[in-house]
């Protein structure tokens, strides 16, 4: 029997770091992971490597589009080549976690199950993100089984109770885990994961009623006023207009692009950090959700891995990889001005 876990959360959530705690010290199976990346330019394969995690990578756009057409395939592909005892799915993080339900359960037979779904929310940008970003954000809360909150530790007890109304809003019935994740063990939080496998049955019953209060919470996507396309909620960090309205009923595909170059050019750890403080500059470069990279360090031998998210960046020294390379995704992007601000060009 195999078991399939499927792993969701907005973009910057933290989700890799979570499968990487949950790896180390909860799952204790023979794992395969199946990586979805929104871009042209794969990055998070690099990340997981230190894991010892075999990847299959579709890199053919947004999940619930690829997996539509080449999952099953993929699957079988996986299955005969490493025989794992549990799959683990890393959907881009713009993917839709119904989407990816639906393209999972199609593969699905007597010797494949889906054990469950967990949804990576960030805990101090969860009410940023249901309002700007729509269905984008609200369907992965909605559908999963497990709700774990990443960054816990930062956020106080009134953003903590924030966050979690407006996960029950759209999800009346998961766990929610919101201990800080160096506080507890990967078993502990699948624990709370198979918690949800037993009420399940109960909830079943309300389903009907889940989906009407589902509805009348549906606004939370539209209460985020503007002047003039600007975005005036003290809450938002992201510096940039919205179309609220244009993102739902759409593929991330559709609303969402990327970029990246695979580079030789060697660079420093705060001139990294330079880029990403100027990524913030929406009319000069776009809307930027998140950037990731693997580059070689200015110092022999070191390799750099850079992560962004709006209001939050990081450089560690990491693995090396076959070339550098990075990927920039969001919307409107400025490809020449990113092109600068990168490589100098």
């Amino acid at each position: 029997m195999t078991k399939i876990n499927i792993f969701s959360g907005f973009l910057g959530a933290g989700k890799t770091t979570l499968i990487q705690k949950l790896i180390s010290d909860g799952f204790k199976d023979k794992i395969c992971l199946i990586e979805n990346e929104f871009g042209e330019i794969a990055i998070d394969g690099g990340f997981m490597k230190n894991a010892g995690v075999e990847i299959k990578e579709i890199n053919s756009g947004c999940i619930c589009c690829s997996l539509v057409g080449d999952f099953e395939e993929s699957l079988k592909q996986v299955m005969e080549t490493y025989h794992p005892e549990r799959i683990i799915i890393e959907p881009s993080g713009v993917g839709k976690l119904s989407d990816v339900k639906k393209a999972v359960a199609k593969v699905c037979n007597e010797n494949v199950v889906i054990e469950g779904s967990i949804a990576v929310v960030h805990a101090k940008k969860c009410k940023m993100y249901a309002r700007n970003y729509g269905e984008f954000f609200t369907d992965q809360i909605a559908h999963a089984d497990c709700i774990v909150l990443s960054r816990s530790q930062d956020a106080n007890e009134k953003k903590l109770a924030e966050t979690i109304e407006i996960i029950r809003s759209f999800n009346e019935k998961a766990p929610i885990v919101t201990t800080p994740w160096d506080e507890i063990s990967g078993e502990q939080i699948l624990d709370a994961l198979s918690h949800s496998e037993l009420l399940s049955v109960e909830a079943e019953e309300h389903e009907h009623h889940h989906h009407d209060h589902e509805h009348e919470h549906h606004h939370h996507d539209h209460e985020h006023h503007h002047h003039d396309g600007e975005c005036t909620d003290p809450e938002c960090s992201c510096h940039h207009d919205h179309d609220h309205d244009h993102h739902h009923h759409h593929h991330a595909d559709d609303v969402f692009t990327s970029w990246g170059m695979e580079t030789t050019r060697k660079f420093s750890a705060d001139e990294l950090k330079e880029i990403m403080q100027d990524l913030v500059n929406a009319d000069e470069y776009g809307v930027i959700l998140r950037a990731k990279g693997i580059v070689r360090s200015v110092n022999d031998g070191e390799w750099l891995h850079f992560n962004y998210v709006p209001g939050e960046s990081s450089v560690e020294c990491g693995a090396a990889d076959y070339t550098g390379r990075f990927c920039v995704i969001g919307s409107k992007l400025h490809e020449d001005s990113l092109k600068e601000l990168f490589l100098g060009e």
